[in-house]
């Protein structure tokens, strides 16, 4: 069975750093585009980044510049760089492995993250 395990979220203040890590185990994980999505208390969940295997990426325009999403393909990780954190980053943080950009196959436990003002 596919297993994704979150790591990396916490409490931090406004302007800070945080780095989300993703452990994915029992997958072909070349064959994947891994993704990160987030989901805020009362609202719907929502794609932040993407990555092929090849390494394009794409981000939701609100974190552009600020997060950068990166994978090693021999350790079969994902990371979530996340700069300049601000309140409206708060939110549960979910690992994703699918066939393509679009297709959101398996996912991981989540993971807290909480920025204060």
């Amino acid at each position: 069975q596919v297993q994704l395990v979150e790591s990396g979220g916490g409490l931090v203040q406004a302007g800070g750093s945080l780095r989300l890590s993703c452990a994915a185990s029992r997958i072909i994980f070349n064959n994947y585009v891994m993704h990160w999505y987030r989901q805020a208390a009362g609202k719907q969940r929502e794609l932040v980044a993407l990555i092929t295997s090849g390494g394009t990426t794409h981000y939701v325009d609100s974190v552009k510049g600020r997060f950068t999403i990166s994978r090693d393909n021999a350790k079969n990780m994902v990371y979530l760089q996340m700069n300049n954190l601000k309140p409206e980053d708060t939110a549960v943080y979910y690992c994703n492995a699918g066939r393509s950009a679009t297709v959101t196959t398996y996912w991981g436990q989540g993971t807290q993250v909480t920025v204060s003002s």
